[in-house]
């Protein structure tokens, strides 16, 4: 098997198409049975220190139970009780956790942060989110369609909403995994160039098909998934008010979800704002597989922690 042991989890960019299907394969295997077997033991005796800097339901809980799982422990850090606060580099701070951990997971805003840490560090660094991606939650994202739909390559997801670290990671999943990717959103929030160049690259690679698009209507129809973020992120709480005029056109609701297939599947990384975003209706309604798609991000990143530390 090949072996991805060592390596930082930062970006999907960073990973190949092979190595991103060992990666769910093994998600699919722990999934289906990861208290067979000594599976719970896979990383007995290892610590997987967690460093927040931003709030967090899905990620904290999914790493600690996935660590639980798999025999290890997490140890929780709140970056405001870490000397990091008091002015101790992220350099040193990197050496000194890699004295006493496995593998750091790190949830915070800068990228560079996360970059930074995993220059320094001896063990594996885990981007939690940062605000340039978010590559456990596309893993995820892809891992379900795939057990939805039984493939991912050629099918045409459709993401409708704000250009942010979600809309980047997916533009890179989607086509490292030869997927059909449409963003919409408004001019002025679309994604970075940067990463739209860089993934139309691989596309062209994979045969996947990049596109970042005005219209909503123009994203949605055909798709076979359909996906959306919040408006509001952490941190951007003082352009609320203008952030739902802007994107108000953008919403997902029954009637833009009828220019998808007939089939198509609902997104969303959560928290939902029901009612802004997306409508209740199609939340809770029979396309959404919204809750399904929180479960993967366990079983993703007991993949991820598997193979890496």
């Amino acid at each position: 098997m090949q072996s991805l042991k060592g390596r930082d989890f930062l970006s999907l960019k960073d990973f190949s198409p092979e190595e991103l299907w060992l990666l769910l394969k093994t998600a699919g295997y722990l999934k289906t049975g990861s208290y067979l077997h000594g599976q719970q033991e896979i990383l007995s005796g290892k610590t997987l220190g967690m460093v927040f800097a931003k709030n967090s339901t899905r990620t904290r809980v999914s790493f600690e139970v996935a660590m639980r799982q798999l025999g290890g422990h997490a140890l929780f850090l709140n970056a405001q009780d870490l000397q990091l606060g008091r002015g101790e580099t992220i350099a040193d701070t990197a050496r000194v956790f890699s004295r006493y951990l496995d593998g750091i997971m790190i949830r915070t805003y800068a990228h560079d942060d996360a970059v930074e840490l995993a220059r320094y560090a001896d063990i594996p660094v885990i981007n939690g989110l940062t605000d340039w991606v978010h590559p456990c939650q596309a893993l995820a994202d892809i891992f379900t369609l795939y057990e939805k739909k039984g493939r991912v390559a050629g099918l045409k997801l459709a993401y409708v909403g704000d250009g942010n670290n979600v809309a980047h990671s997916l533009l890179y999943g989607g086509a490292l995994f030869g997927m059909k990717v449409f963003v919409a959103t408004p001019p002025a929030y679309r994604p970075s160039p940067v990463v739209v160049e860089e993934a139309t690259a691989i596309a062209g690679e994979t045969g996947g098909t990049v596109a970042v698009v005005d219209d909503p209507q123009e994203a949605v129809r055909g798709a076979d998934a359909v996906y959306t973020d919040v408006w509001v992120s952490m941190g951007q709480e003082a352009e609320r008010e203008e952030r739902l005029a802007v994107f108000r056109p953008y919403q997902v609701n029954a009637e833009l979800m009828a220019l998808a297939d007939e089939r198509a599947v609902v997104l969303h990384c959560l928290p939902a704002h029901k009612g802004e975003e997306i409508t209740e209706e199609v939340f809770e309604g029979p396309q959404s597989v919204v809750f399904d798609q929180a479960e993967n991000r366990l079983h993703v990143q007991k993949a991820i922690l598997a193979m890496l530390l």
